[in-house]
This record gives C-alpha cells, sequence and structure tokens, in this order.
C-alpha cells in the first residue's frame, strides 16, 4: 500500500478536488429522500399544487448537482488513476531495465512481463474504482444511517444489528484475498513464460512435430491458473450473495417493523417510504464496500509483487576509484571466477589474460564451456565472485557509464519490427553516412541495396523476413555503426558462408576499435586473433595465438584440423 500512496503523492491536490466533488455529489443524492418524505407527509396533505411543484423541483436540482458532482469527480479519478499508474509503469520498466543479470535470473522475464502488464492494470484499476466507492459508499453508508436513524431509530437499531455480520464478511474477505490473488498472478507468470517460449520457437515447434506435446504444456499451465483463478473467485464470488443475504434479512425486518409502526400509528408512511430508500443506498453502499475490498486485495497483492522489483538493491554500483594498476594492459581478467548460483559450482575458474591496446582476442570451446559467460562479465551483466576485471588499469566496477564503451552482436541479440534504418541506429541518431559505412564493413550493404527500398526496408519482429545471415550481418552493422571503442561479437558469424565470413573478418581488421572479442565456435572466425583462448568447462586450457597453439594444445589442434578442412574446401 505505500507503494500505492507514493504515487498518489503528486495529486493529493487534484485528488482532494475531486473528492470534494464526489462528496458533494453524494450529499445531494442523500437529501432526495429527505424531500420526498417531507413531500408525501407535509406537503401533499395541503392540497395545493404550488408547493409539490417547488419542492419537485428541489428534487430535481439535487438529481443535477448529484450527476455533475459525481461525473467531475469520476473523471477526475479515472485521470489520476491513469497518470499514477503510467508514472508507476514507467518506473518499473526503468527499474526493470537496470536490474543485474543475476536480478533478471531471479524474477525471471515471464515474471517481468506481468508485472508490466497485468499488475500494473490492477493497481491502474484500483485506484480509479476506489476513488469512485471509496468516498461515495461510505459517504452513502455512514449519511445514510445518520438521516435514518433521525427519521425512524426503531428501524435504524433492525439496520445496524446486520452490519457486523457484513464487516465480518468483508474483513475476511479482505484477508483471503491477498494471498489468493498473489497465487493467482504468480500462477500467469508460468503461462506467459510457455506462451513465450510458444511463440519464439513455433517454427521449431512446427518443424519438429511437436505441436501436441506443445499444446499439453500450455494445457497444464492453463489449468494452473484456472484453477487458481477459481480459488480467488470462489471465495471473492462469496462475498456479494453472503452480504446480500443479511442485508435481506435486514430489509425483510425493517418492512415487518415498519408495517406495524405504520398500523400502529406511530410512524408516517412517507417517513417509512424514505427510510426504505436509504436502505436501499445503504444496502448498495455496503456492495460497494465488498467490491472495494476485492479490488483492494486484487491491487495490494500486485502492488506487493511491483514493489518487489522497485524495492530491490542496484547489484552492480558504481564503487568509487581506486588506484589504476600500471602494467595491467588495456584489457586484463585477474584471477575471475563466477557462479550464476550462490555457493554453486564455478561457471567460470580463475580466468587470467592481459590484451594491449588495439589487438583482438579470439575464444573458443565447446558448448558450454563459458565463452558467453565471459563476455557478459566482461560487459558487467554481471560482477565476478573473485578477481577483477580491468579497462586501462582500473577496475571495471569502477568506470561510469561503461557500457557506453561497447558495441556488440550476441548470440541472443534481436531485430524489432521496423525499417532497417531503425534497425541499425538504434535510436542513437547516427547520420545516415556511418550506416551505410557499417552495413559495407558487415558485408550487409549487398542486400540492402537489393531491397526496392534500401534502408527503408521494413523487418517483421525477430527478423522473421530475413535469413539467418542476413539477421547477423546487420546486428554486426549495429554494433559497428557507433564506432564502439570495443567490439564485442558472441557466435556473430556462424550463418555466414566461409567467403562472406573471410570478407567479414577482413574488413573488421580495418575498424579502429581500441580491443575486438570474438567469441566463435569456428576456428576460423579467431585464428588471426593476437591472443586466443581455449575454454573447457569454465576453465582456460590454453591461450596463445594461433601457431602457438597449434603446437602446443592438442584440443585445438584437433579441432582445427577437423574445421580447417572443411573451411579449405568451403573457400574453393
Amino acid at each position: 500500500m505505500k507503494l500505492i500512496l507514493h504515487y498518489l503523492r503528486p495529486f493529493w491536490a487534484k485528488m482532494s478536488f475531486g473528492l470534494t466533488f464526489k462528496v458533494c455529489g453524494t450529499l445531494c443524492d442523500l437529501i432526495l429522500p429527505l424531500i420526498l418524505a417531507h413531500i408525501l407527509d407535509d406537503v401533499t396533505p395541503l392540497g395545493q399544487l404550488a408547493p409539490v411543484a417547488l419542492w419537485g423541483a428541489a428534487m430535481m436540482l439535487c438529481a443535477c448537482g448529484g450527476l455533475i458532482g459525481n461525473v467531475i469527480g469520476n473523471r477526475l479519478a479515472a485521470s489520476i488513476a491513469r497518470d499514477a499508474a503510467q508514472a508507476m509503469r514507467h518506473d518499473l520498466f526503468e527499474k526493470t531495465m537496470l536490474l543485474s543479470g543475476a536480478q533478471v535470473d531471479r524474477f525471471t522475464i515471464p515474471s517481468l512481463e506481468s508485472r508490466l502488464t497485468s499488475d500494473t492494470y490492477n493497481v491502474h484499476h484500483m485506484i480509479g474504482r476506489m476513488q469512485k466507492l471509496g468516498v461515495r459508499a461510505p459517504v452513502l453508508l455512514i449519511g445514510g444511517i445518520l438521516v435514518s436513524a433521525t427519521l425512524e431509530p426503531a428501524l435504524t437499531l433492525v439496520l445496524v444489528a446486520v452490519m457486523p455480520l457484513v464487516a465480518a464478511v468483508a474483513w475476511a474477505v479482505s484477508r483471503l484475498g491477498v494471498p489468493l490473488y498473489t497465487a493467482q498472478q504468480r500462477a500467469a507468470d508460468g503461462m506467459v513464460r510457455v506462451a513465450r517460449e510458444n511463440a519464439q520457437g513455433v517454427r521449431v515447434i512446427k518443424a519438429l512435430s511437436r505441436r501436441d506435446y506443445e499444446i499439453s504444456r500450455f494445457a497444464e499451465v492453463n489449468q494452473n491458473l484456472a484453477g487458481a483463478a477459481f480459488r480467488s473467485a470462489a471465495v471473492m464470488g462469496a462475498a456479494n450473495p453472503a452480504i446480500t443475504f443479511f442485508l435481506n434479512l435486514g430489509l425483510a425486518g425493517v418492512i415487518l417493523t415498519g408495517a406495524h409502526r405504520v398500523h400502529a400509528g406511530i410512524s408516517e408512511p412517507g417517513a417509512i417510504t424514505a427510510f426504505l430508500v436509504y436502505f436501499t443506498l445503504i444496502s448498495n453502499a455496503m456492495l460497494s464496500v465488498a467490491r472495494m475490498f476485492i479490488l483492494y486485495s486484487k491491487g495490494v497483492a500486485s502492488a506487493g509483487r511491483i514493489a518487489e522489483v522497485l524495492a530491490v538493491p542496484d547489484e552492480l554500483p558504481i564503487r568509487s576509484s581506486s588506484e589504476i594498476v600500471e602494467d595491467s594492459g588495456y584489457l586484463s581478467f585477474e584471477n575471475v571466477s563466477f557462479s550464476y548460483h550462490k555457493d554453486g559450482k564455478n561457471h567460470l575458474e580463475n580466468i587470467s589474460f592481459q590484451l594491449q591496446c588495439g589487438q583482438t582476442l579470439g575464444i573458443i570451446g565447446a558448448t558450454g564451456s563459458g565463452k558467453s559467460t565471459l563476455l557478459s562479465l566482461l560487459m558487467r551483466f554481471y560482477d565476478p565472485g573473485s578477481g577483477v576485471i580491468r579497462l586501462e588499469g582500473r577496475d571495471i566496477r569502477e568506470i561510469p557509464h561503461y557500457r557506453e564503451r561497447f558495441g556488440s552482436a550476441l548470440q541472443q541479440d534481436f531485430l524489432y519490427s521496423g525499417t532497417v534504418l531503425e534497425n541499425l541506429d538504434f535510436g542513437r541518431n547516427l547520420p545516415e553516412d556511418a550506416l551505410r559505412r557499417a552495413a559495407e564493413a558487415a558485408q550487409a550493404a549487398e542486400f540492402i541495396s537489393a531491397f526496392e527500398d534500401g534502408l527503408a526496408h521494413s523487418i517483421s519482429s525477430k527478423g522473421v523476413n530475413l535469413s539467418g545471415g542476413q539477421r547477423q550481418r546487420l546486428l554486426i552493422a549495429r554494433a559497428l555503426a557507433g564506432t564502439p571503442e570495443i567490439l564485442v561479437l558472441d557466435d556473430a558469424s556462424s550463418a555466414l558462408d566461409y567467403r562472406t565470413d573471410a570478407a567479414l573478418r577482413q574488413a573488421l581488421r580495418g575498424q579502429a576499435c581500441a580491443a575486438t572479442i570474438i567469441a566463435a565456435q569456428r576456428i576460423s572466425s579467431i585464428m588471426h586473433a593476437d591472443l586466443i583462448l581455449v575454454l573447457d568447462e569454465g576453465r582456460i586450457a590454453a591461450q596463445g595465438t594461433h601457431e602457438q597453439l597449434m603446437a602446443e594444445c592438442d584440443v585445438y589442434h584437433e579441432i582445427a584440423e577437423t574445421q580447417l578442412e572443411t573451411y579449405v574446401m568451403g573457400k574453393e
């Protein structure tokens, strides 16, 4: 709830203004039954039309006041809910962009997507409805009880007698609702995860004829969500019938008691009529209060999930500067170890190397050997568990705006729906000449010029209307377009033919980068690097130049013999 109050604080003045109109409109609605009772008991017996018309006009005036006050109050409530939810959604998205790789792993992408969408919607809905019902319902409830007490105190006692029962139902709903809705949102996370995986892998699913299997997977998570939704709906759905039952008991008691009092001449028919109108207003107010508790339960559950993300500390802060270590080269790893799981087995262990300015680093190893993990540490998506990574002698944890030095094309990179130019520029407002030069260096200029509209050619989401090689060349061009200080390519040319790959490597040698880091499965992609690391199960099995490794590293020599034969045949 603190989170919601935090985002409502800038709108206190506007909210007070809207709530004032809402109170005035509700009071106008409360006055109407009093005027009706006065007309029935005091004005009608006079037998004169003018007083009836006068008081009738007063009723119309109150009705108009109620309409205007409630409309203005509702519009202001809607705008406050919109603006507060917009600010919350913006901050949540910004925080999501600042999360470390470990934090993203803990929350999971589907859960973050669910919090950004359905959870923010639940809070938005709660803020709007609570402003509309949160004033009108209590004013009608308390005001109705007070006014009815002046009309018929005895009948008011019958009404008050059912209030503890109604309050008990509302309290039970609020106690059970939050954990139930929290469980429902977690089940929604699971469904989003499976749906997301299916959307991303739909072609593979079709190619492998796994349609029935994926349908069964979705059916399972869908059933889990349906079960969670049913449990929360079953509890919340019992609130209105229970409250209505107790109110109907009270209404029956009021009618019986009122009929007895009129028959005995103790009460006037007009007062009883007005009291029944007030009882209806109070009943509706009580039902609104029950709905408020349901909205509150759902909104607080979602707000708690949003607050979990907003409250996480920055795991990758910029540390205060210390001394610069001389003779550490341009880029160095010093006994770096890292594990994705706390107290788990290291995925990288004792990684040490040094790269001089202007040199190229090649990284090769089997799948799962730690190539991408090493690059993730280099780009500071994660911090190492032990050891230090230095750039120009400084610990990278002490360098502000560190990632701005990089241009990268990663394994899990993406293209979004838009033009070729928009994907290459990526919101950096780069000159078109720079984009064209980058496309030329990445061997993408030829197929881009083949499009009728060139750089204005539209790309589908994830680049599905391009071949794998075209996608990779666009990603490399995007990395080069910003003239990066450090170029990182993670298996970025695996879909290229040998001829194009060779032309790309030749073009990369002409780039003015302080360092180029290439992780690849192909030896041909890294054989010309100044330093090559051979990774094996998270450790450096060997390091050196291609010639040194061919002479000293059996694993590298074996890979080279197998691949270079294919490479030579491919060139021929």
